[in-house]
């Protein structure tokens, strides 16, 4: 097939090297434009743009494919499909309906539970047993499409969502070299999904991250897991920002309100909503390095009655 592919981050780069090893024909390669990244604020280009430098494909990098301007570009190549995973631009109409096949989205759910910009972080926030990918034809709406083929996977429970995404991504790429031959083929059967089912994984934002104390330890554990690599999970430790990089649920017993942080055996734990514990297994203190619980305690004396996630009041002056 003649395909247009569409993609920025490493999840979609998986999808791309299947296509070509497929032997299907990749016309151009779109994706966003470089960003500022790092300290100095170079520019830097995406997975997917490195991967097709790597191929010598040629690369688009649109501000808006929206544009006016745009659609004629897109019409000119012919293709007879589309391929969008993670592109992070919206797909107009106007697009949506130049290829004779369609374009085919790679998405990281089982639809149409968790549309949106974030399946695999909420999938693993709201602490779900499975997940897999779904192969959709898109439409106008927000990941709404038929679905095409799916593939489930279960979630274990110490899996963090960037583990998870690594997972996900060649099961993504292997399913849509699938439907890619079915449609070809003739053979594949769209499935309408039913909008009762839905459910949302909204956009991430940094509030997201901050630690609620008055929720279960699992709570916690989960979206500590989930909101992997952004926003990550963190408190307040004496003024200052605490990440929790590692942590789990114990049977620790423990006295105190929620937030109460106790060390015991060079261990560190936290009492948590509904009587729960939450052991704190590796942390990173504002300005610091990771820290294991252990080394964290070995420069820190935890008081009695200390919370996390309280800021304390200004000295008098």
């Amino acid at each position: 097939m003649k395909l247009v592919f569409l993609g920025t981050p490493q999840f979609a780069v998986p999808t791309l090297e299947a296509c070509l090893a497929a032997g299907h024909q990749l016309l151009a390669v779109y994706t966003q434009p470089d960003r500022p990244k790092g300290r100095g604020q170079a520019l830097a280009a995406s997975p997917v743009k490195e991967a097709a430098l790597a191929h010598q494909l040629e690369i688009r990098q649109p501000v808006r494919i929206r544009a006016a301007d745009q659609l004629e570009p897109l019409r000119a190549l012919e293709a007879d499909a589309m391929v969008v995973v993670g592109y992070g631009q919206i797909i107009p109409q106007s697009i949506i309906d130049l290829p004779r096949y369609g374009i085919l989205n790679v998405h990281a759910s089982l639809l149409p539970k968790y549309r949106g910009a974030a399946p695999i972080q909420w999938a693993v926030a709201n602490g779900e047993a499975s997940t897999g990918v779904t192969i959709m034809r898109i439409d106008a709406g927000l990941d709404t499409g038929d679905m095409l083929l799916k593939a489930e996977t279960p979630i274990s429970r110490e899996e963090t969502a960037v583990e998870l995404g690594a997972r996900l991504a060649p099961m993504g790429a292997e399913l849509l070299v699938q439907a890619l031959a079915g449609l070809e083929a003739g053979t594949l059967v769209a499935e309408p999904q039913d909008p009762a089912q839905a459910t949302l994984a909204p956009i991430l934002n940094k509030e997201l991250g901050e630690v609620d104390w008055s929720q279960p330890a699992e709570v916690i554990f989960n979206r500590a897991r989930g909101f992997q690599p952004w926003p990550g999970c963190y408190t307040r430790f004496r003024d200052r920002t605490m990440q929790i990089t590692r942590c789990q649920p114990s049977d620790e017993p423990l006295v105190g309100d929620p937030g109460s942080v106790v060390a015991r055996r060079k261990r560190l734990f936290v009492a948590c909503g509904h009587l729960t514990t939450l052991e704190l297994l590796e942390v990173q203190i504002e300005g610091r390095r990771r820290a294991t619980a252990a080394d964290f305690l070995n420069g820190q004396r935890i008081s009695d009655n200390e919370r996390l996630g309280v800021t304390l009041p200004s000295a008098p002056r």
